[in-house]
């Protein structure tokens, strides 16, 4: 089999202009879900009646179902619904000329929180209760025991786990296409139809992914070595005592 070098090199540049949309995709579930999942994550080391049941059902359901499920539902349901409402409002909005790359940042939104309250709720309970309770009888309040004891403890833990989490969030950004999102992995394909050099554009799409999720996890080795220096510290600090 003889690969056409030049389509491939010109390819790979080409779907090189989808990597913005796949970051922003996958940076705007993040930056949506993390407080909503560190509330559902909350609710559920709390035992908060009814919130609990339904994070727990919402978790359930999210893992139970594949994304390309996920995806046909909103894509398919959401707009219609949408188109419904707003005609019983009379509004003058076509819903139908919404940037498809929105509906995107909802499906994956939704995703992530599921995973990320997973992510969350186990880095929490690694942290001792004791210091909760002691940061609130020197009269600190709740917020400030968390986001000055408890979190940064609870991120040296869950920072793996979110590393692998956007890993897998950037590579499932390719199903986007199904929404006609003109990401990395559609761009391409979208190449490859005119002259059915798929293999070529296969090949690209392996490279560009295998290029970006390097350089998240180095990304992440990198905060995970800088926020974990804390730990050197007070081993140190125990030995000396």
């Amino acid at each position: 089999m003889d690969l056409n070098i030049r389509y491939m090199i010109d390819t790979f540049f080409l779907a090189l202009t989808g990597v913005p949309v796949t970051l922003s995709i996958t940076a705007v579930a993040l930056l949506v879900s993390a407080p909503i999942a560190f509330f559902m994550a909350i609710s559920r080391i709390y035992n908060i009646r009814i919130v609990k049941q339904v994070v727990s059902a919402y978790v359930s359901f999210i893992r139970g179902t594949p994304v390309v499920l996920q995806i046909l539902i909103i894509y398919s349901l959401l707009p219609s619904w949408l188109n419904a409402m707003i005609k019983s409002l009379s509004w003058d909005i076509n819903i139908f000329d919404m940037n498809p790359v929105i509906y995107a940042y909802i499906v994956f939104s939704l995703n992530t929180c599921a995973g990320l309250s997973e992510i969350f709720r186990s880095a929490l309970l690694t942290v001792n209760k004791g210091q909760l309770e002691a940061a609130l009888s020197i009269g600190m309040s709740a917020v400030q025991a968390y986001t000055r004891i408890i979190i940064p403890q609870a991120m040296v833990s869950a920072l793996p786990n979110i590393c692998n989490l956007t890993i897998n969030l950037i590579k499932g950004t390719s199903l986007a296409f199904m929404m006609t999102v003109k990401e990395v992995t559609s761009i391409a394909k979208i190449a490859a139809s005119y002259g059915y050099n798929y293999i070529e554009s296969y090949l690209d799409i392996l490279i560009i992914y295998i290029l970006l999720c390097s350089v998240i996890q180095a990304l992440f080795a990198l905060v995970e070595k800088r926020i974990g220096s804390y730990k050197t510290l007070t081993g140190s600090a125990a030995k000396a005592v």
